[in-house]
């Protein structure tokens, strides 16, 4: 596995397909929390306040994922599941076709942000 020195590789390193969505996640949470660094963590991106990581994202063979606090993927279940995605513990996955809707991704993103100060 390739290891990555920021987000630009990361993406550019990504299956074509998923490069756009991967982009407008990136900037969506880049909008939701701008106060945090933009980090690689455990070989895929992140965006990190103080020492935790808040969000990240990656690229898989079929799908991307958005990785967030437990407790963010918990508040959030019945607006993820009525967006039509199925949460797992700390992430959710999704296709370039079936994006998770941005004001959902800045809701989840807040919220794993709160979640550090609980």
């Amino acid at each position: 596995m390739a290891k990555f020195s920021d987000h630009d590789a990361y993406i550019d390193a990504a299956p074509a397909e998923f490069r756009a969505a991967l982009q407008d996640l990136r900037a969506q949470l880049a909008r939701a929390l701008p106060e945090a660094g933009q980090v690689i963590a455990y070989n895929m991106p992140g965006f990190r306040i103080g020492t935790s990581i808040v969000a990240g994202y990656a690229a898989f063979s079929k799908q991307c994922g958005l990785y967030l606090a437990a407790a963010a993927i918990a508040a959030h279940a019945p607006e993820i599941a009525a967006a039509g995605f199925k949460p797992g513990k700390t992430g959710i996955t999704f296709t370039p076709a079936r994006p998770i809707p941005p004001d959902l991704v800045a809701r989840l993103a807040q919220a794993s942000r709160l979640s550090l100060k609980a």
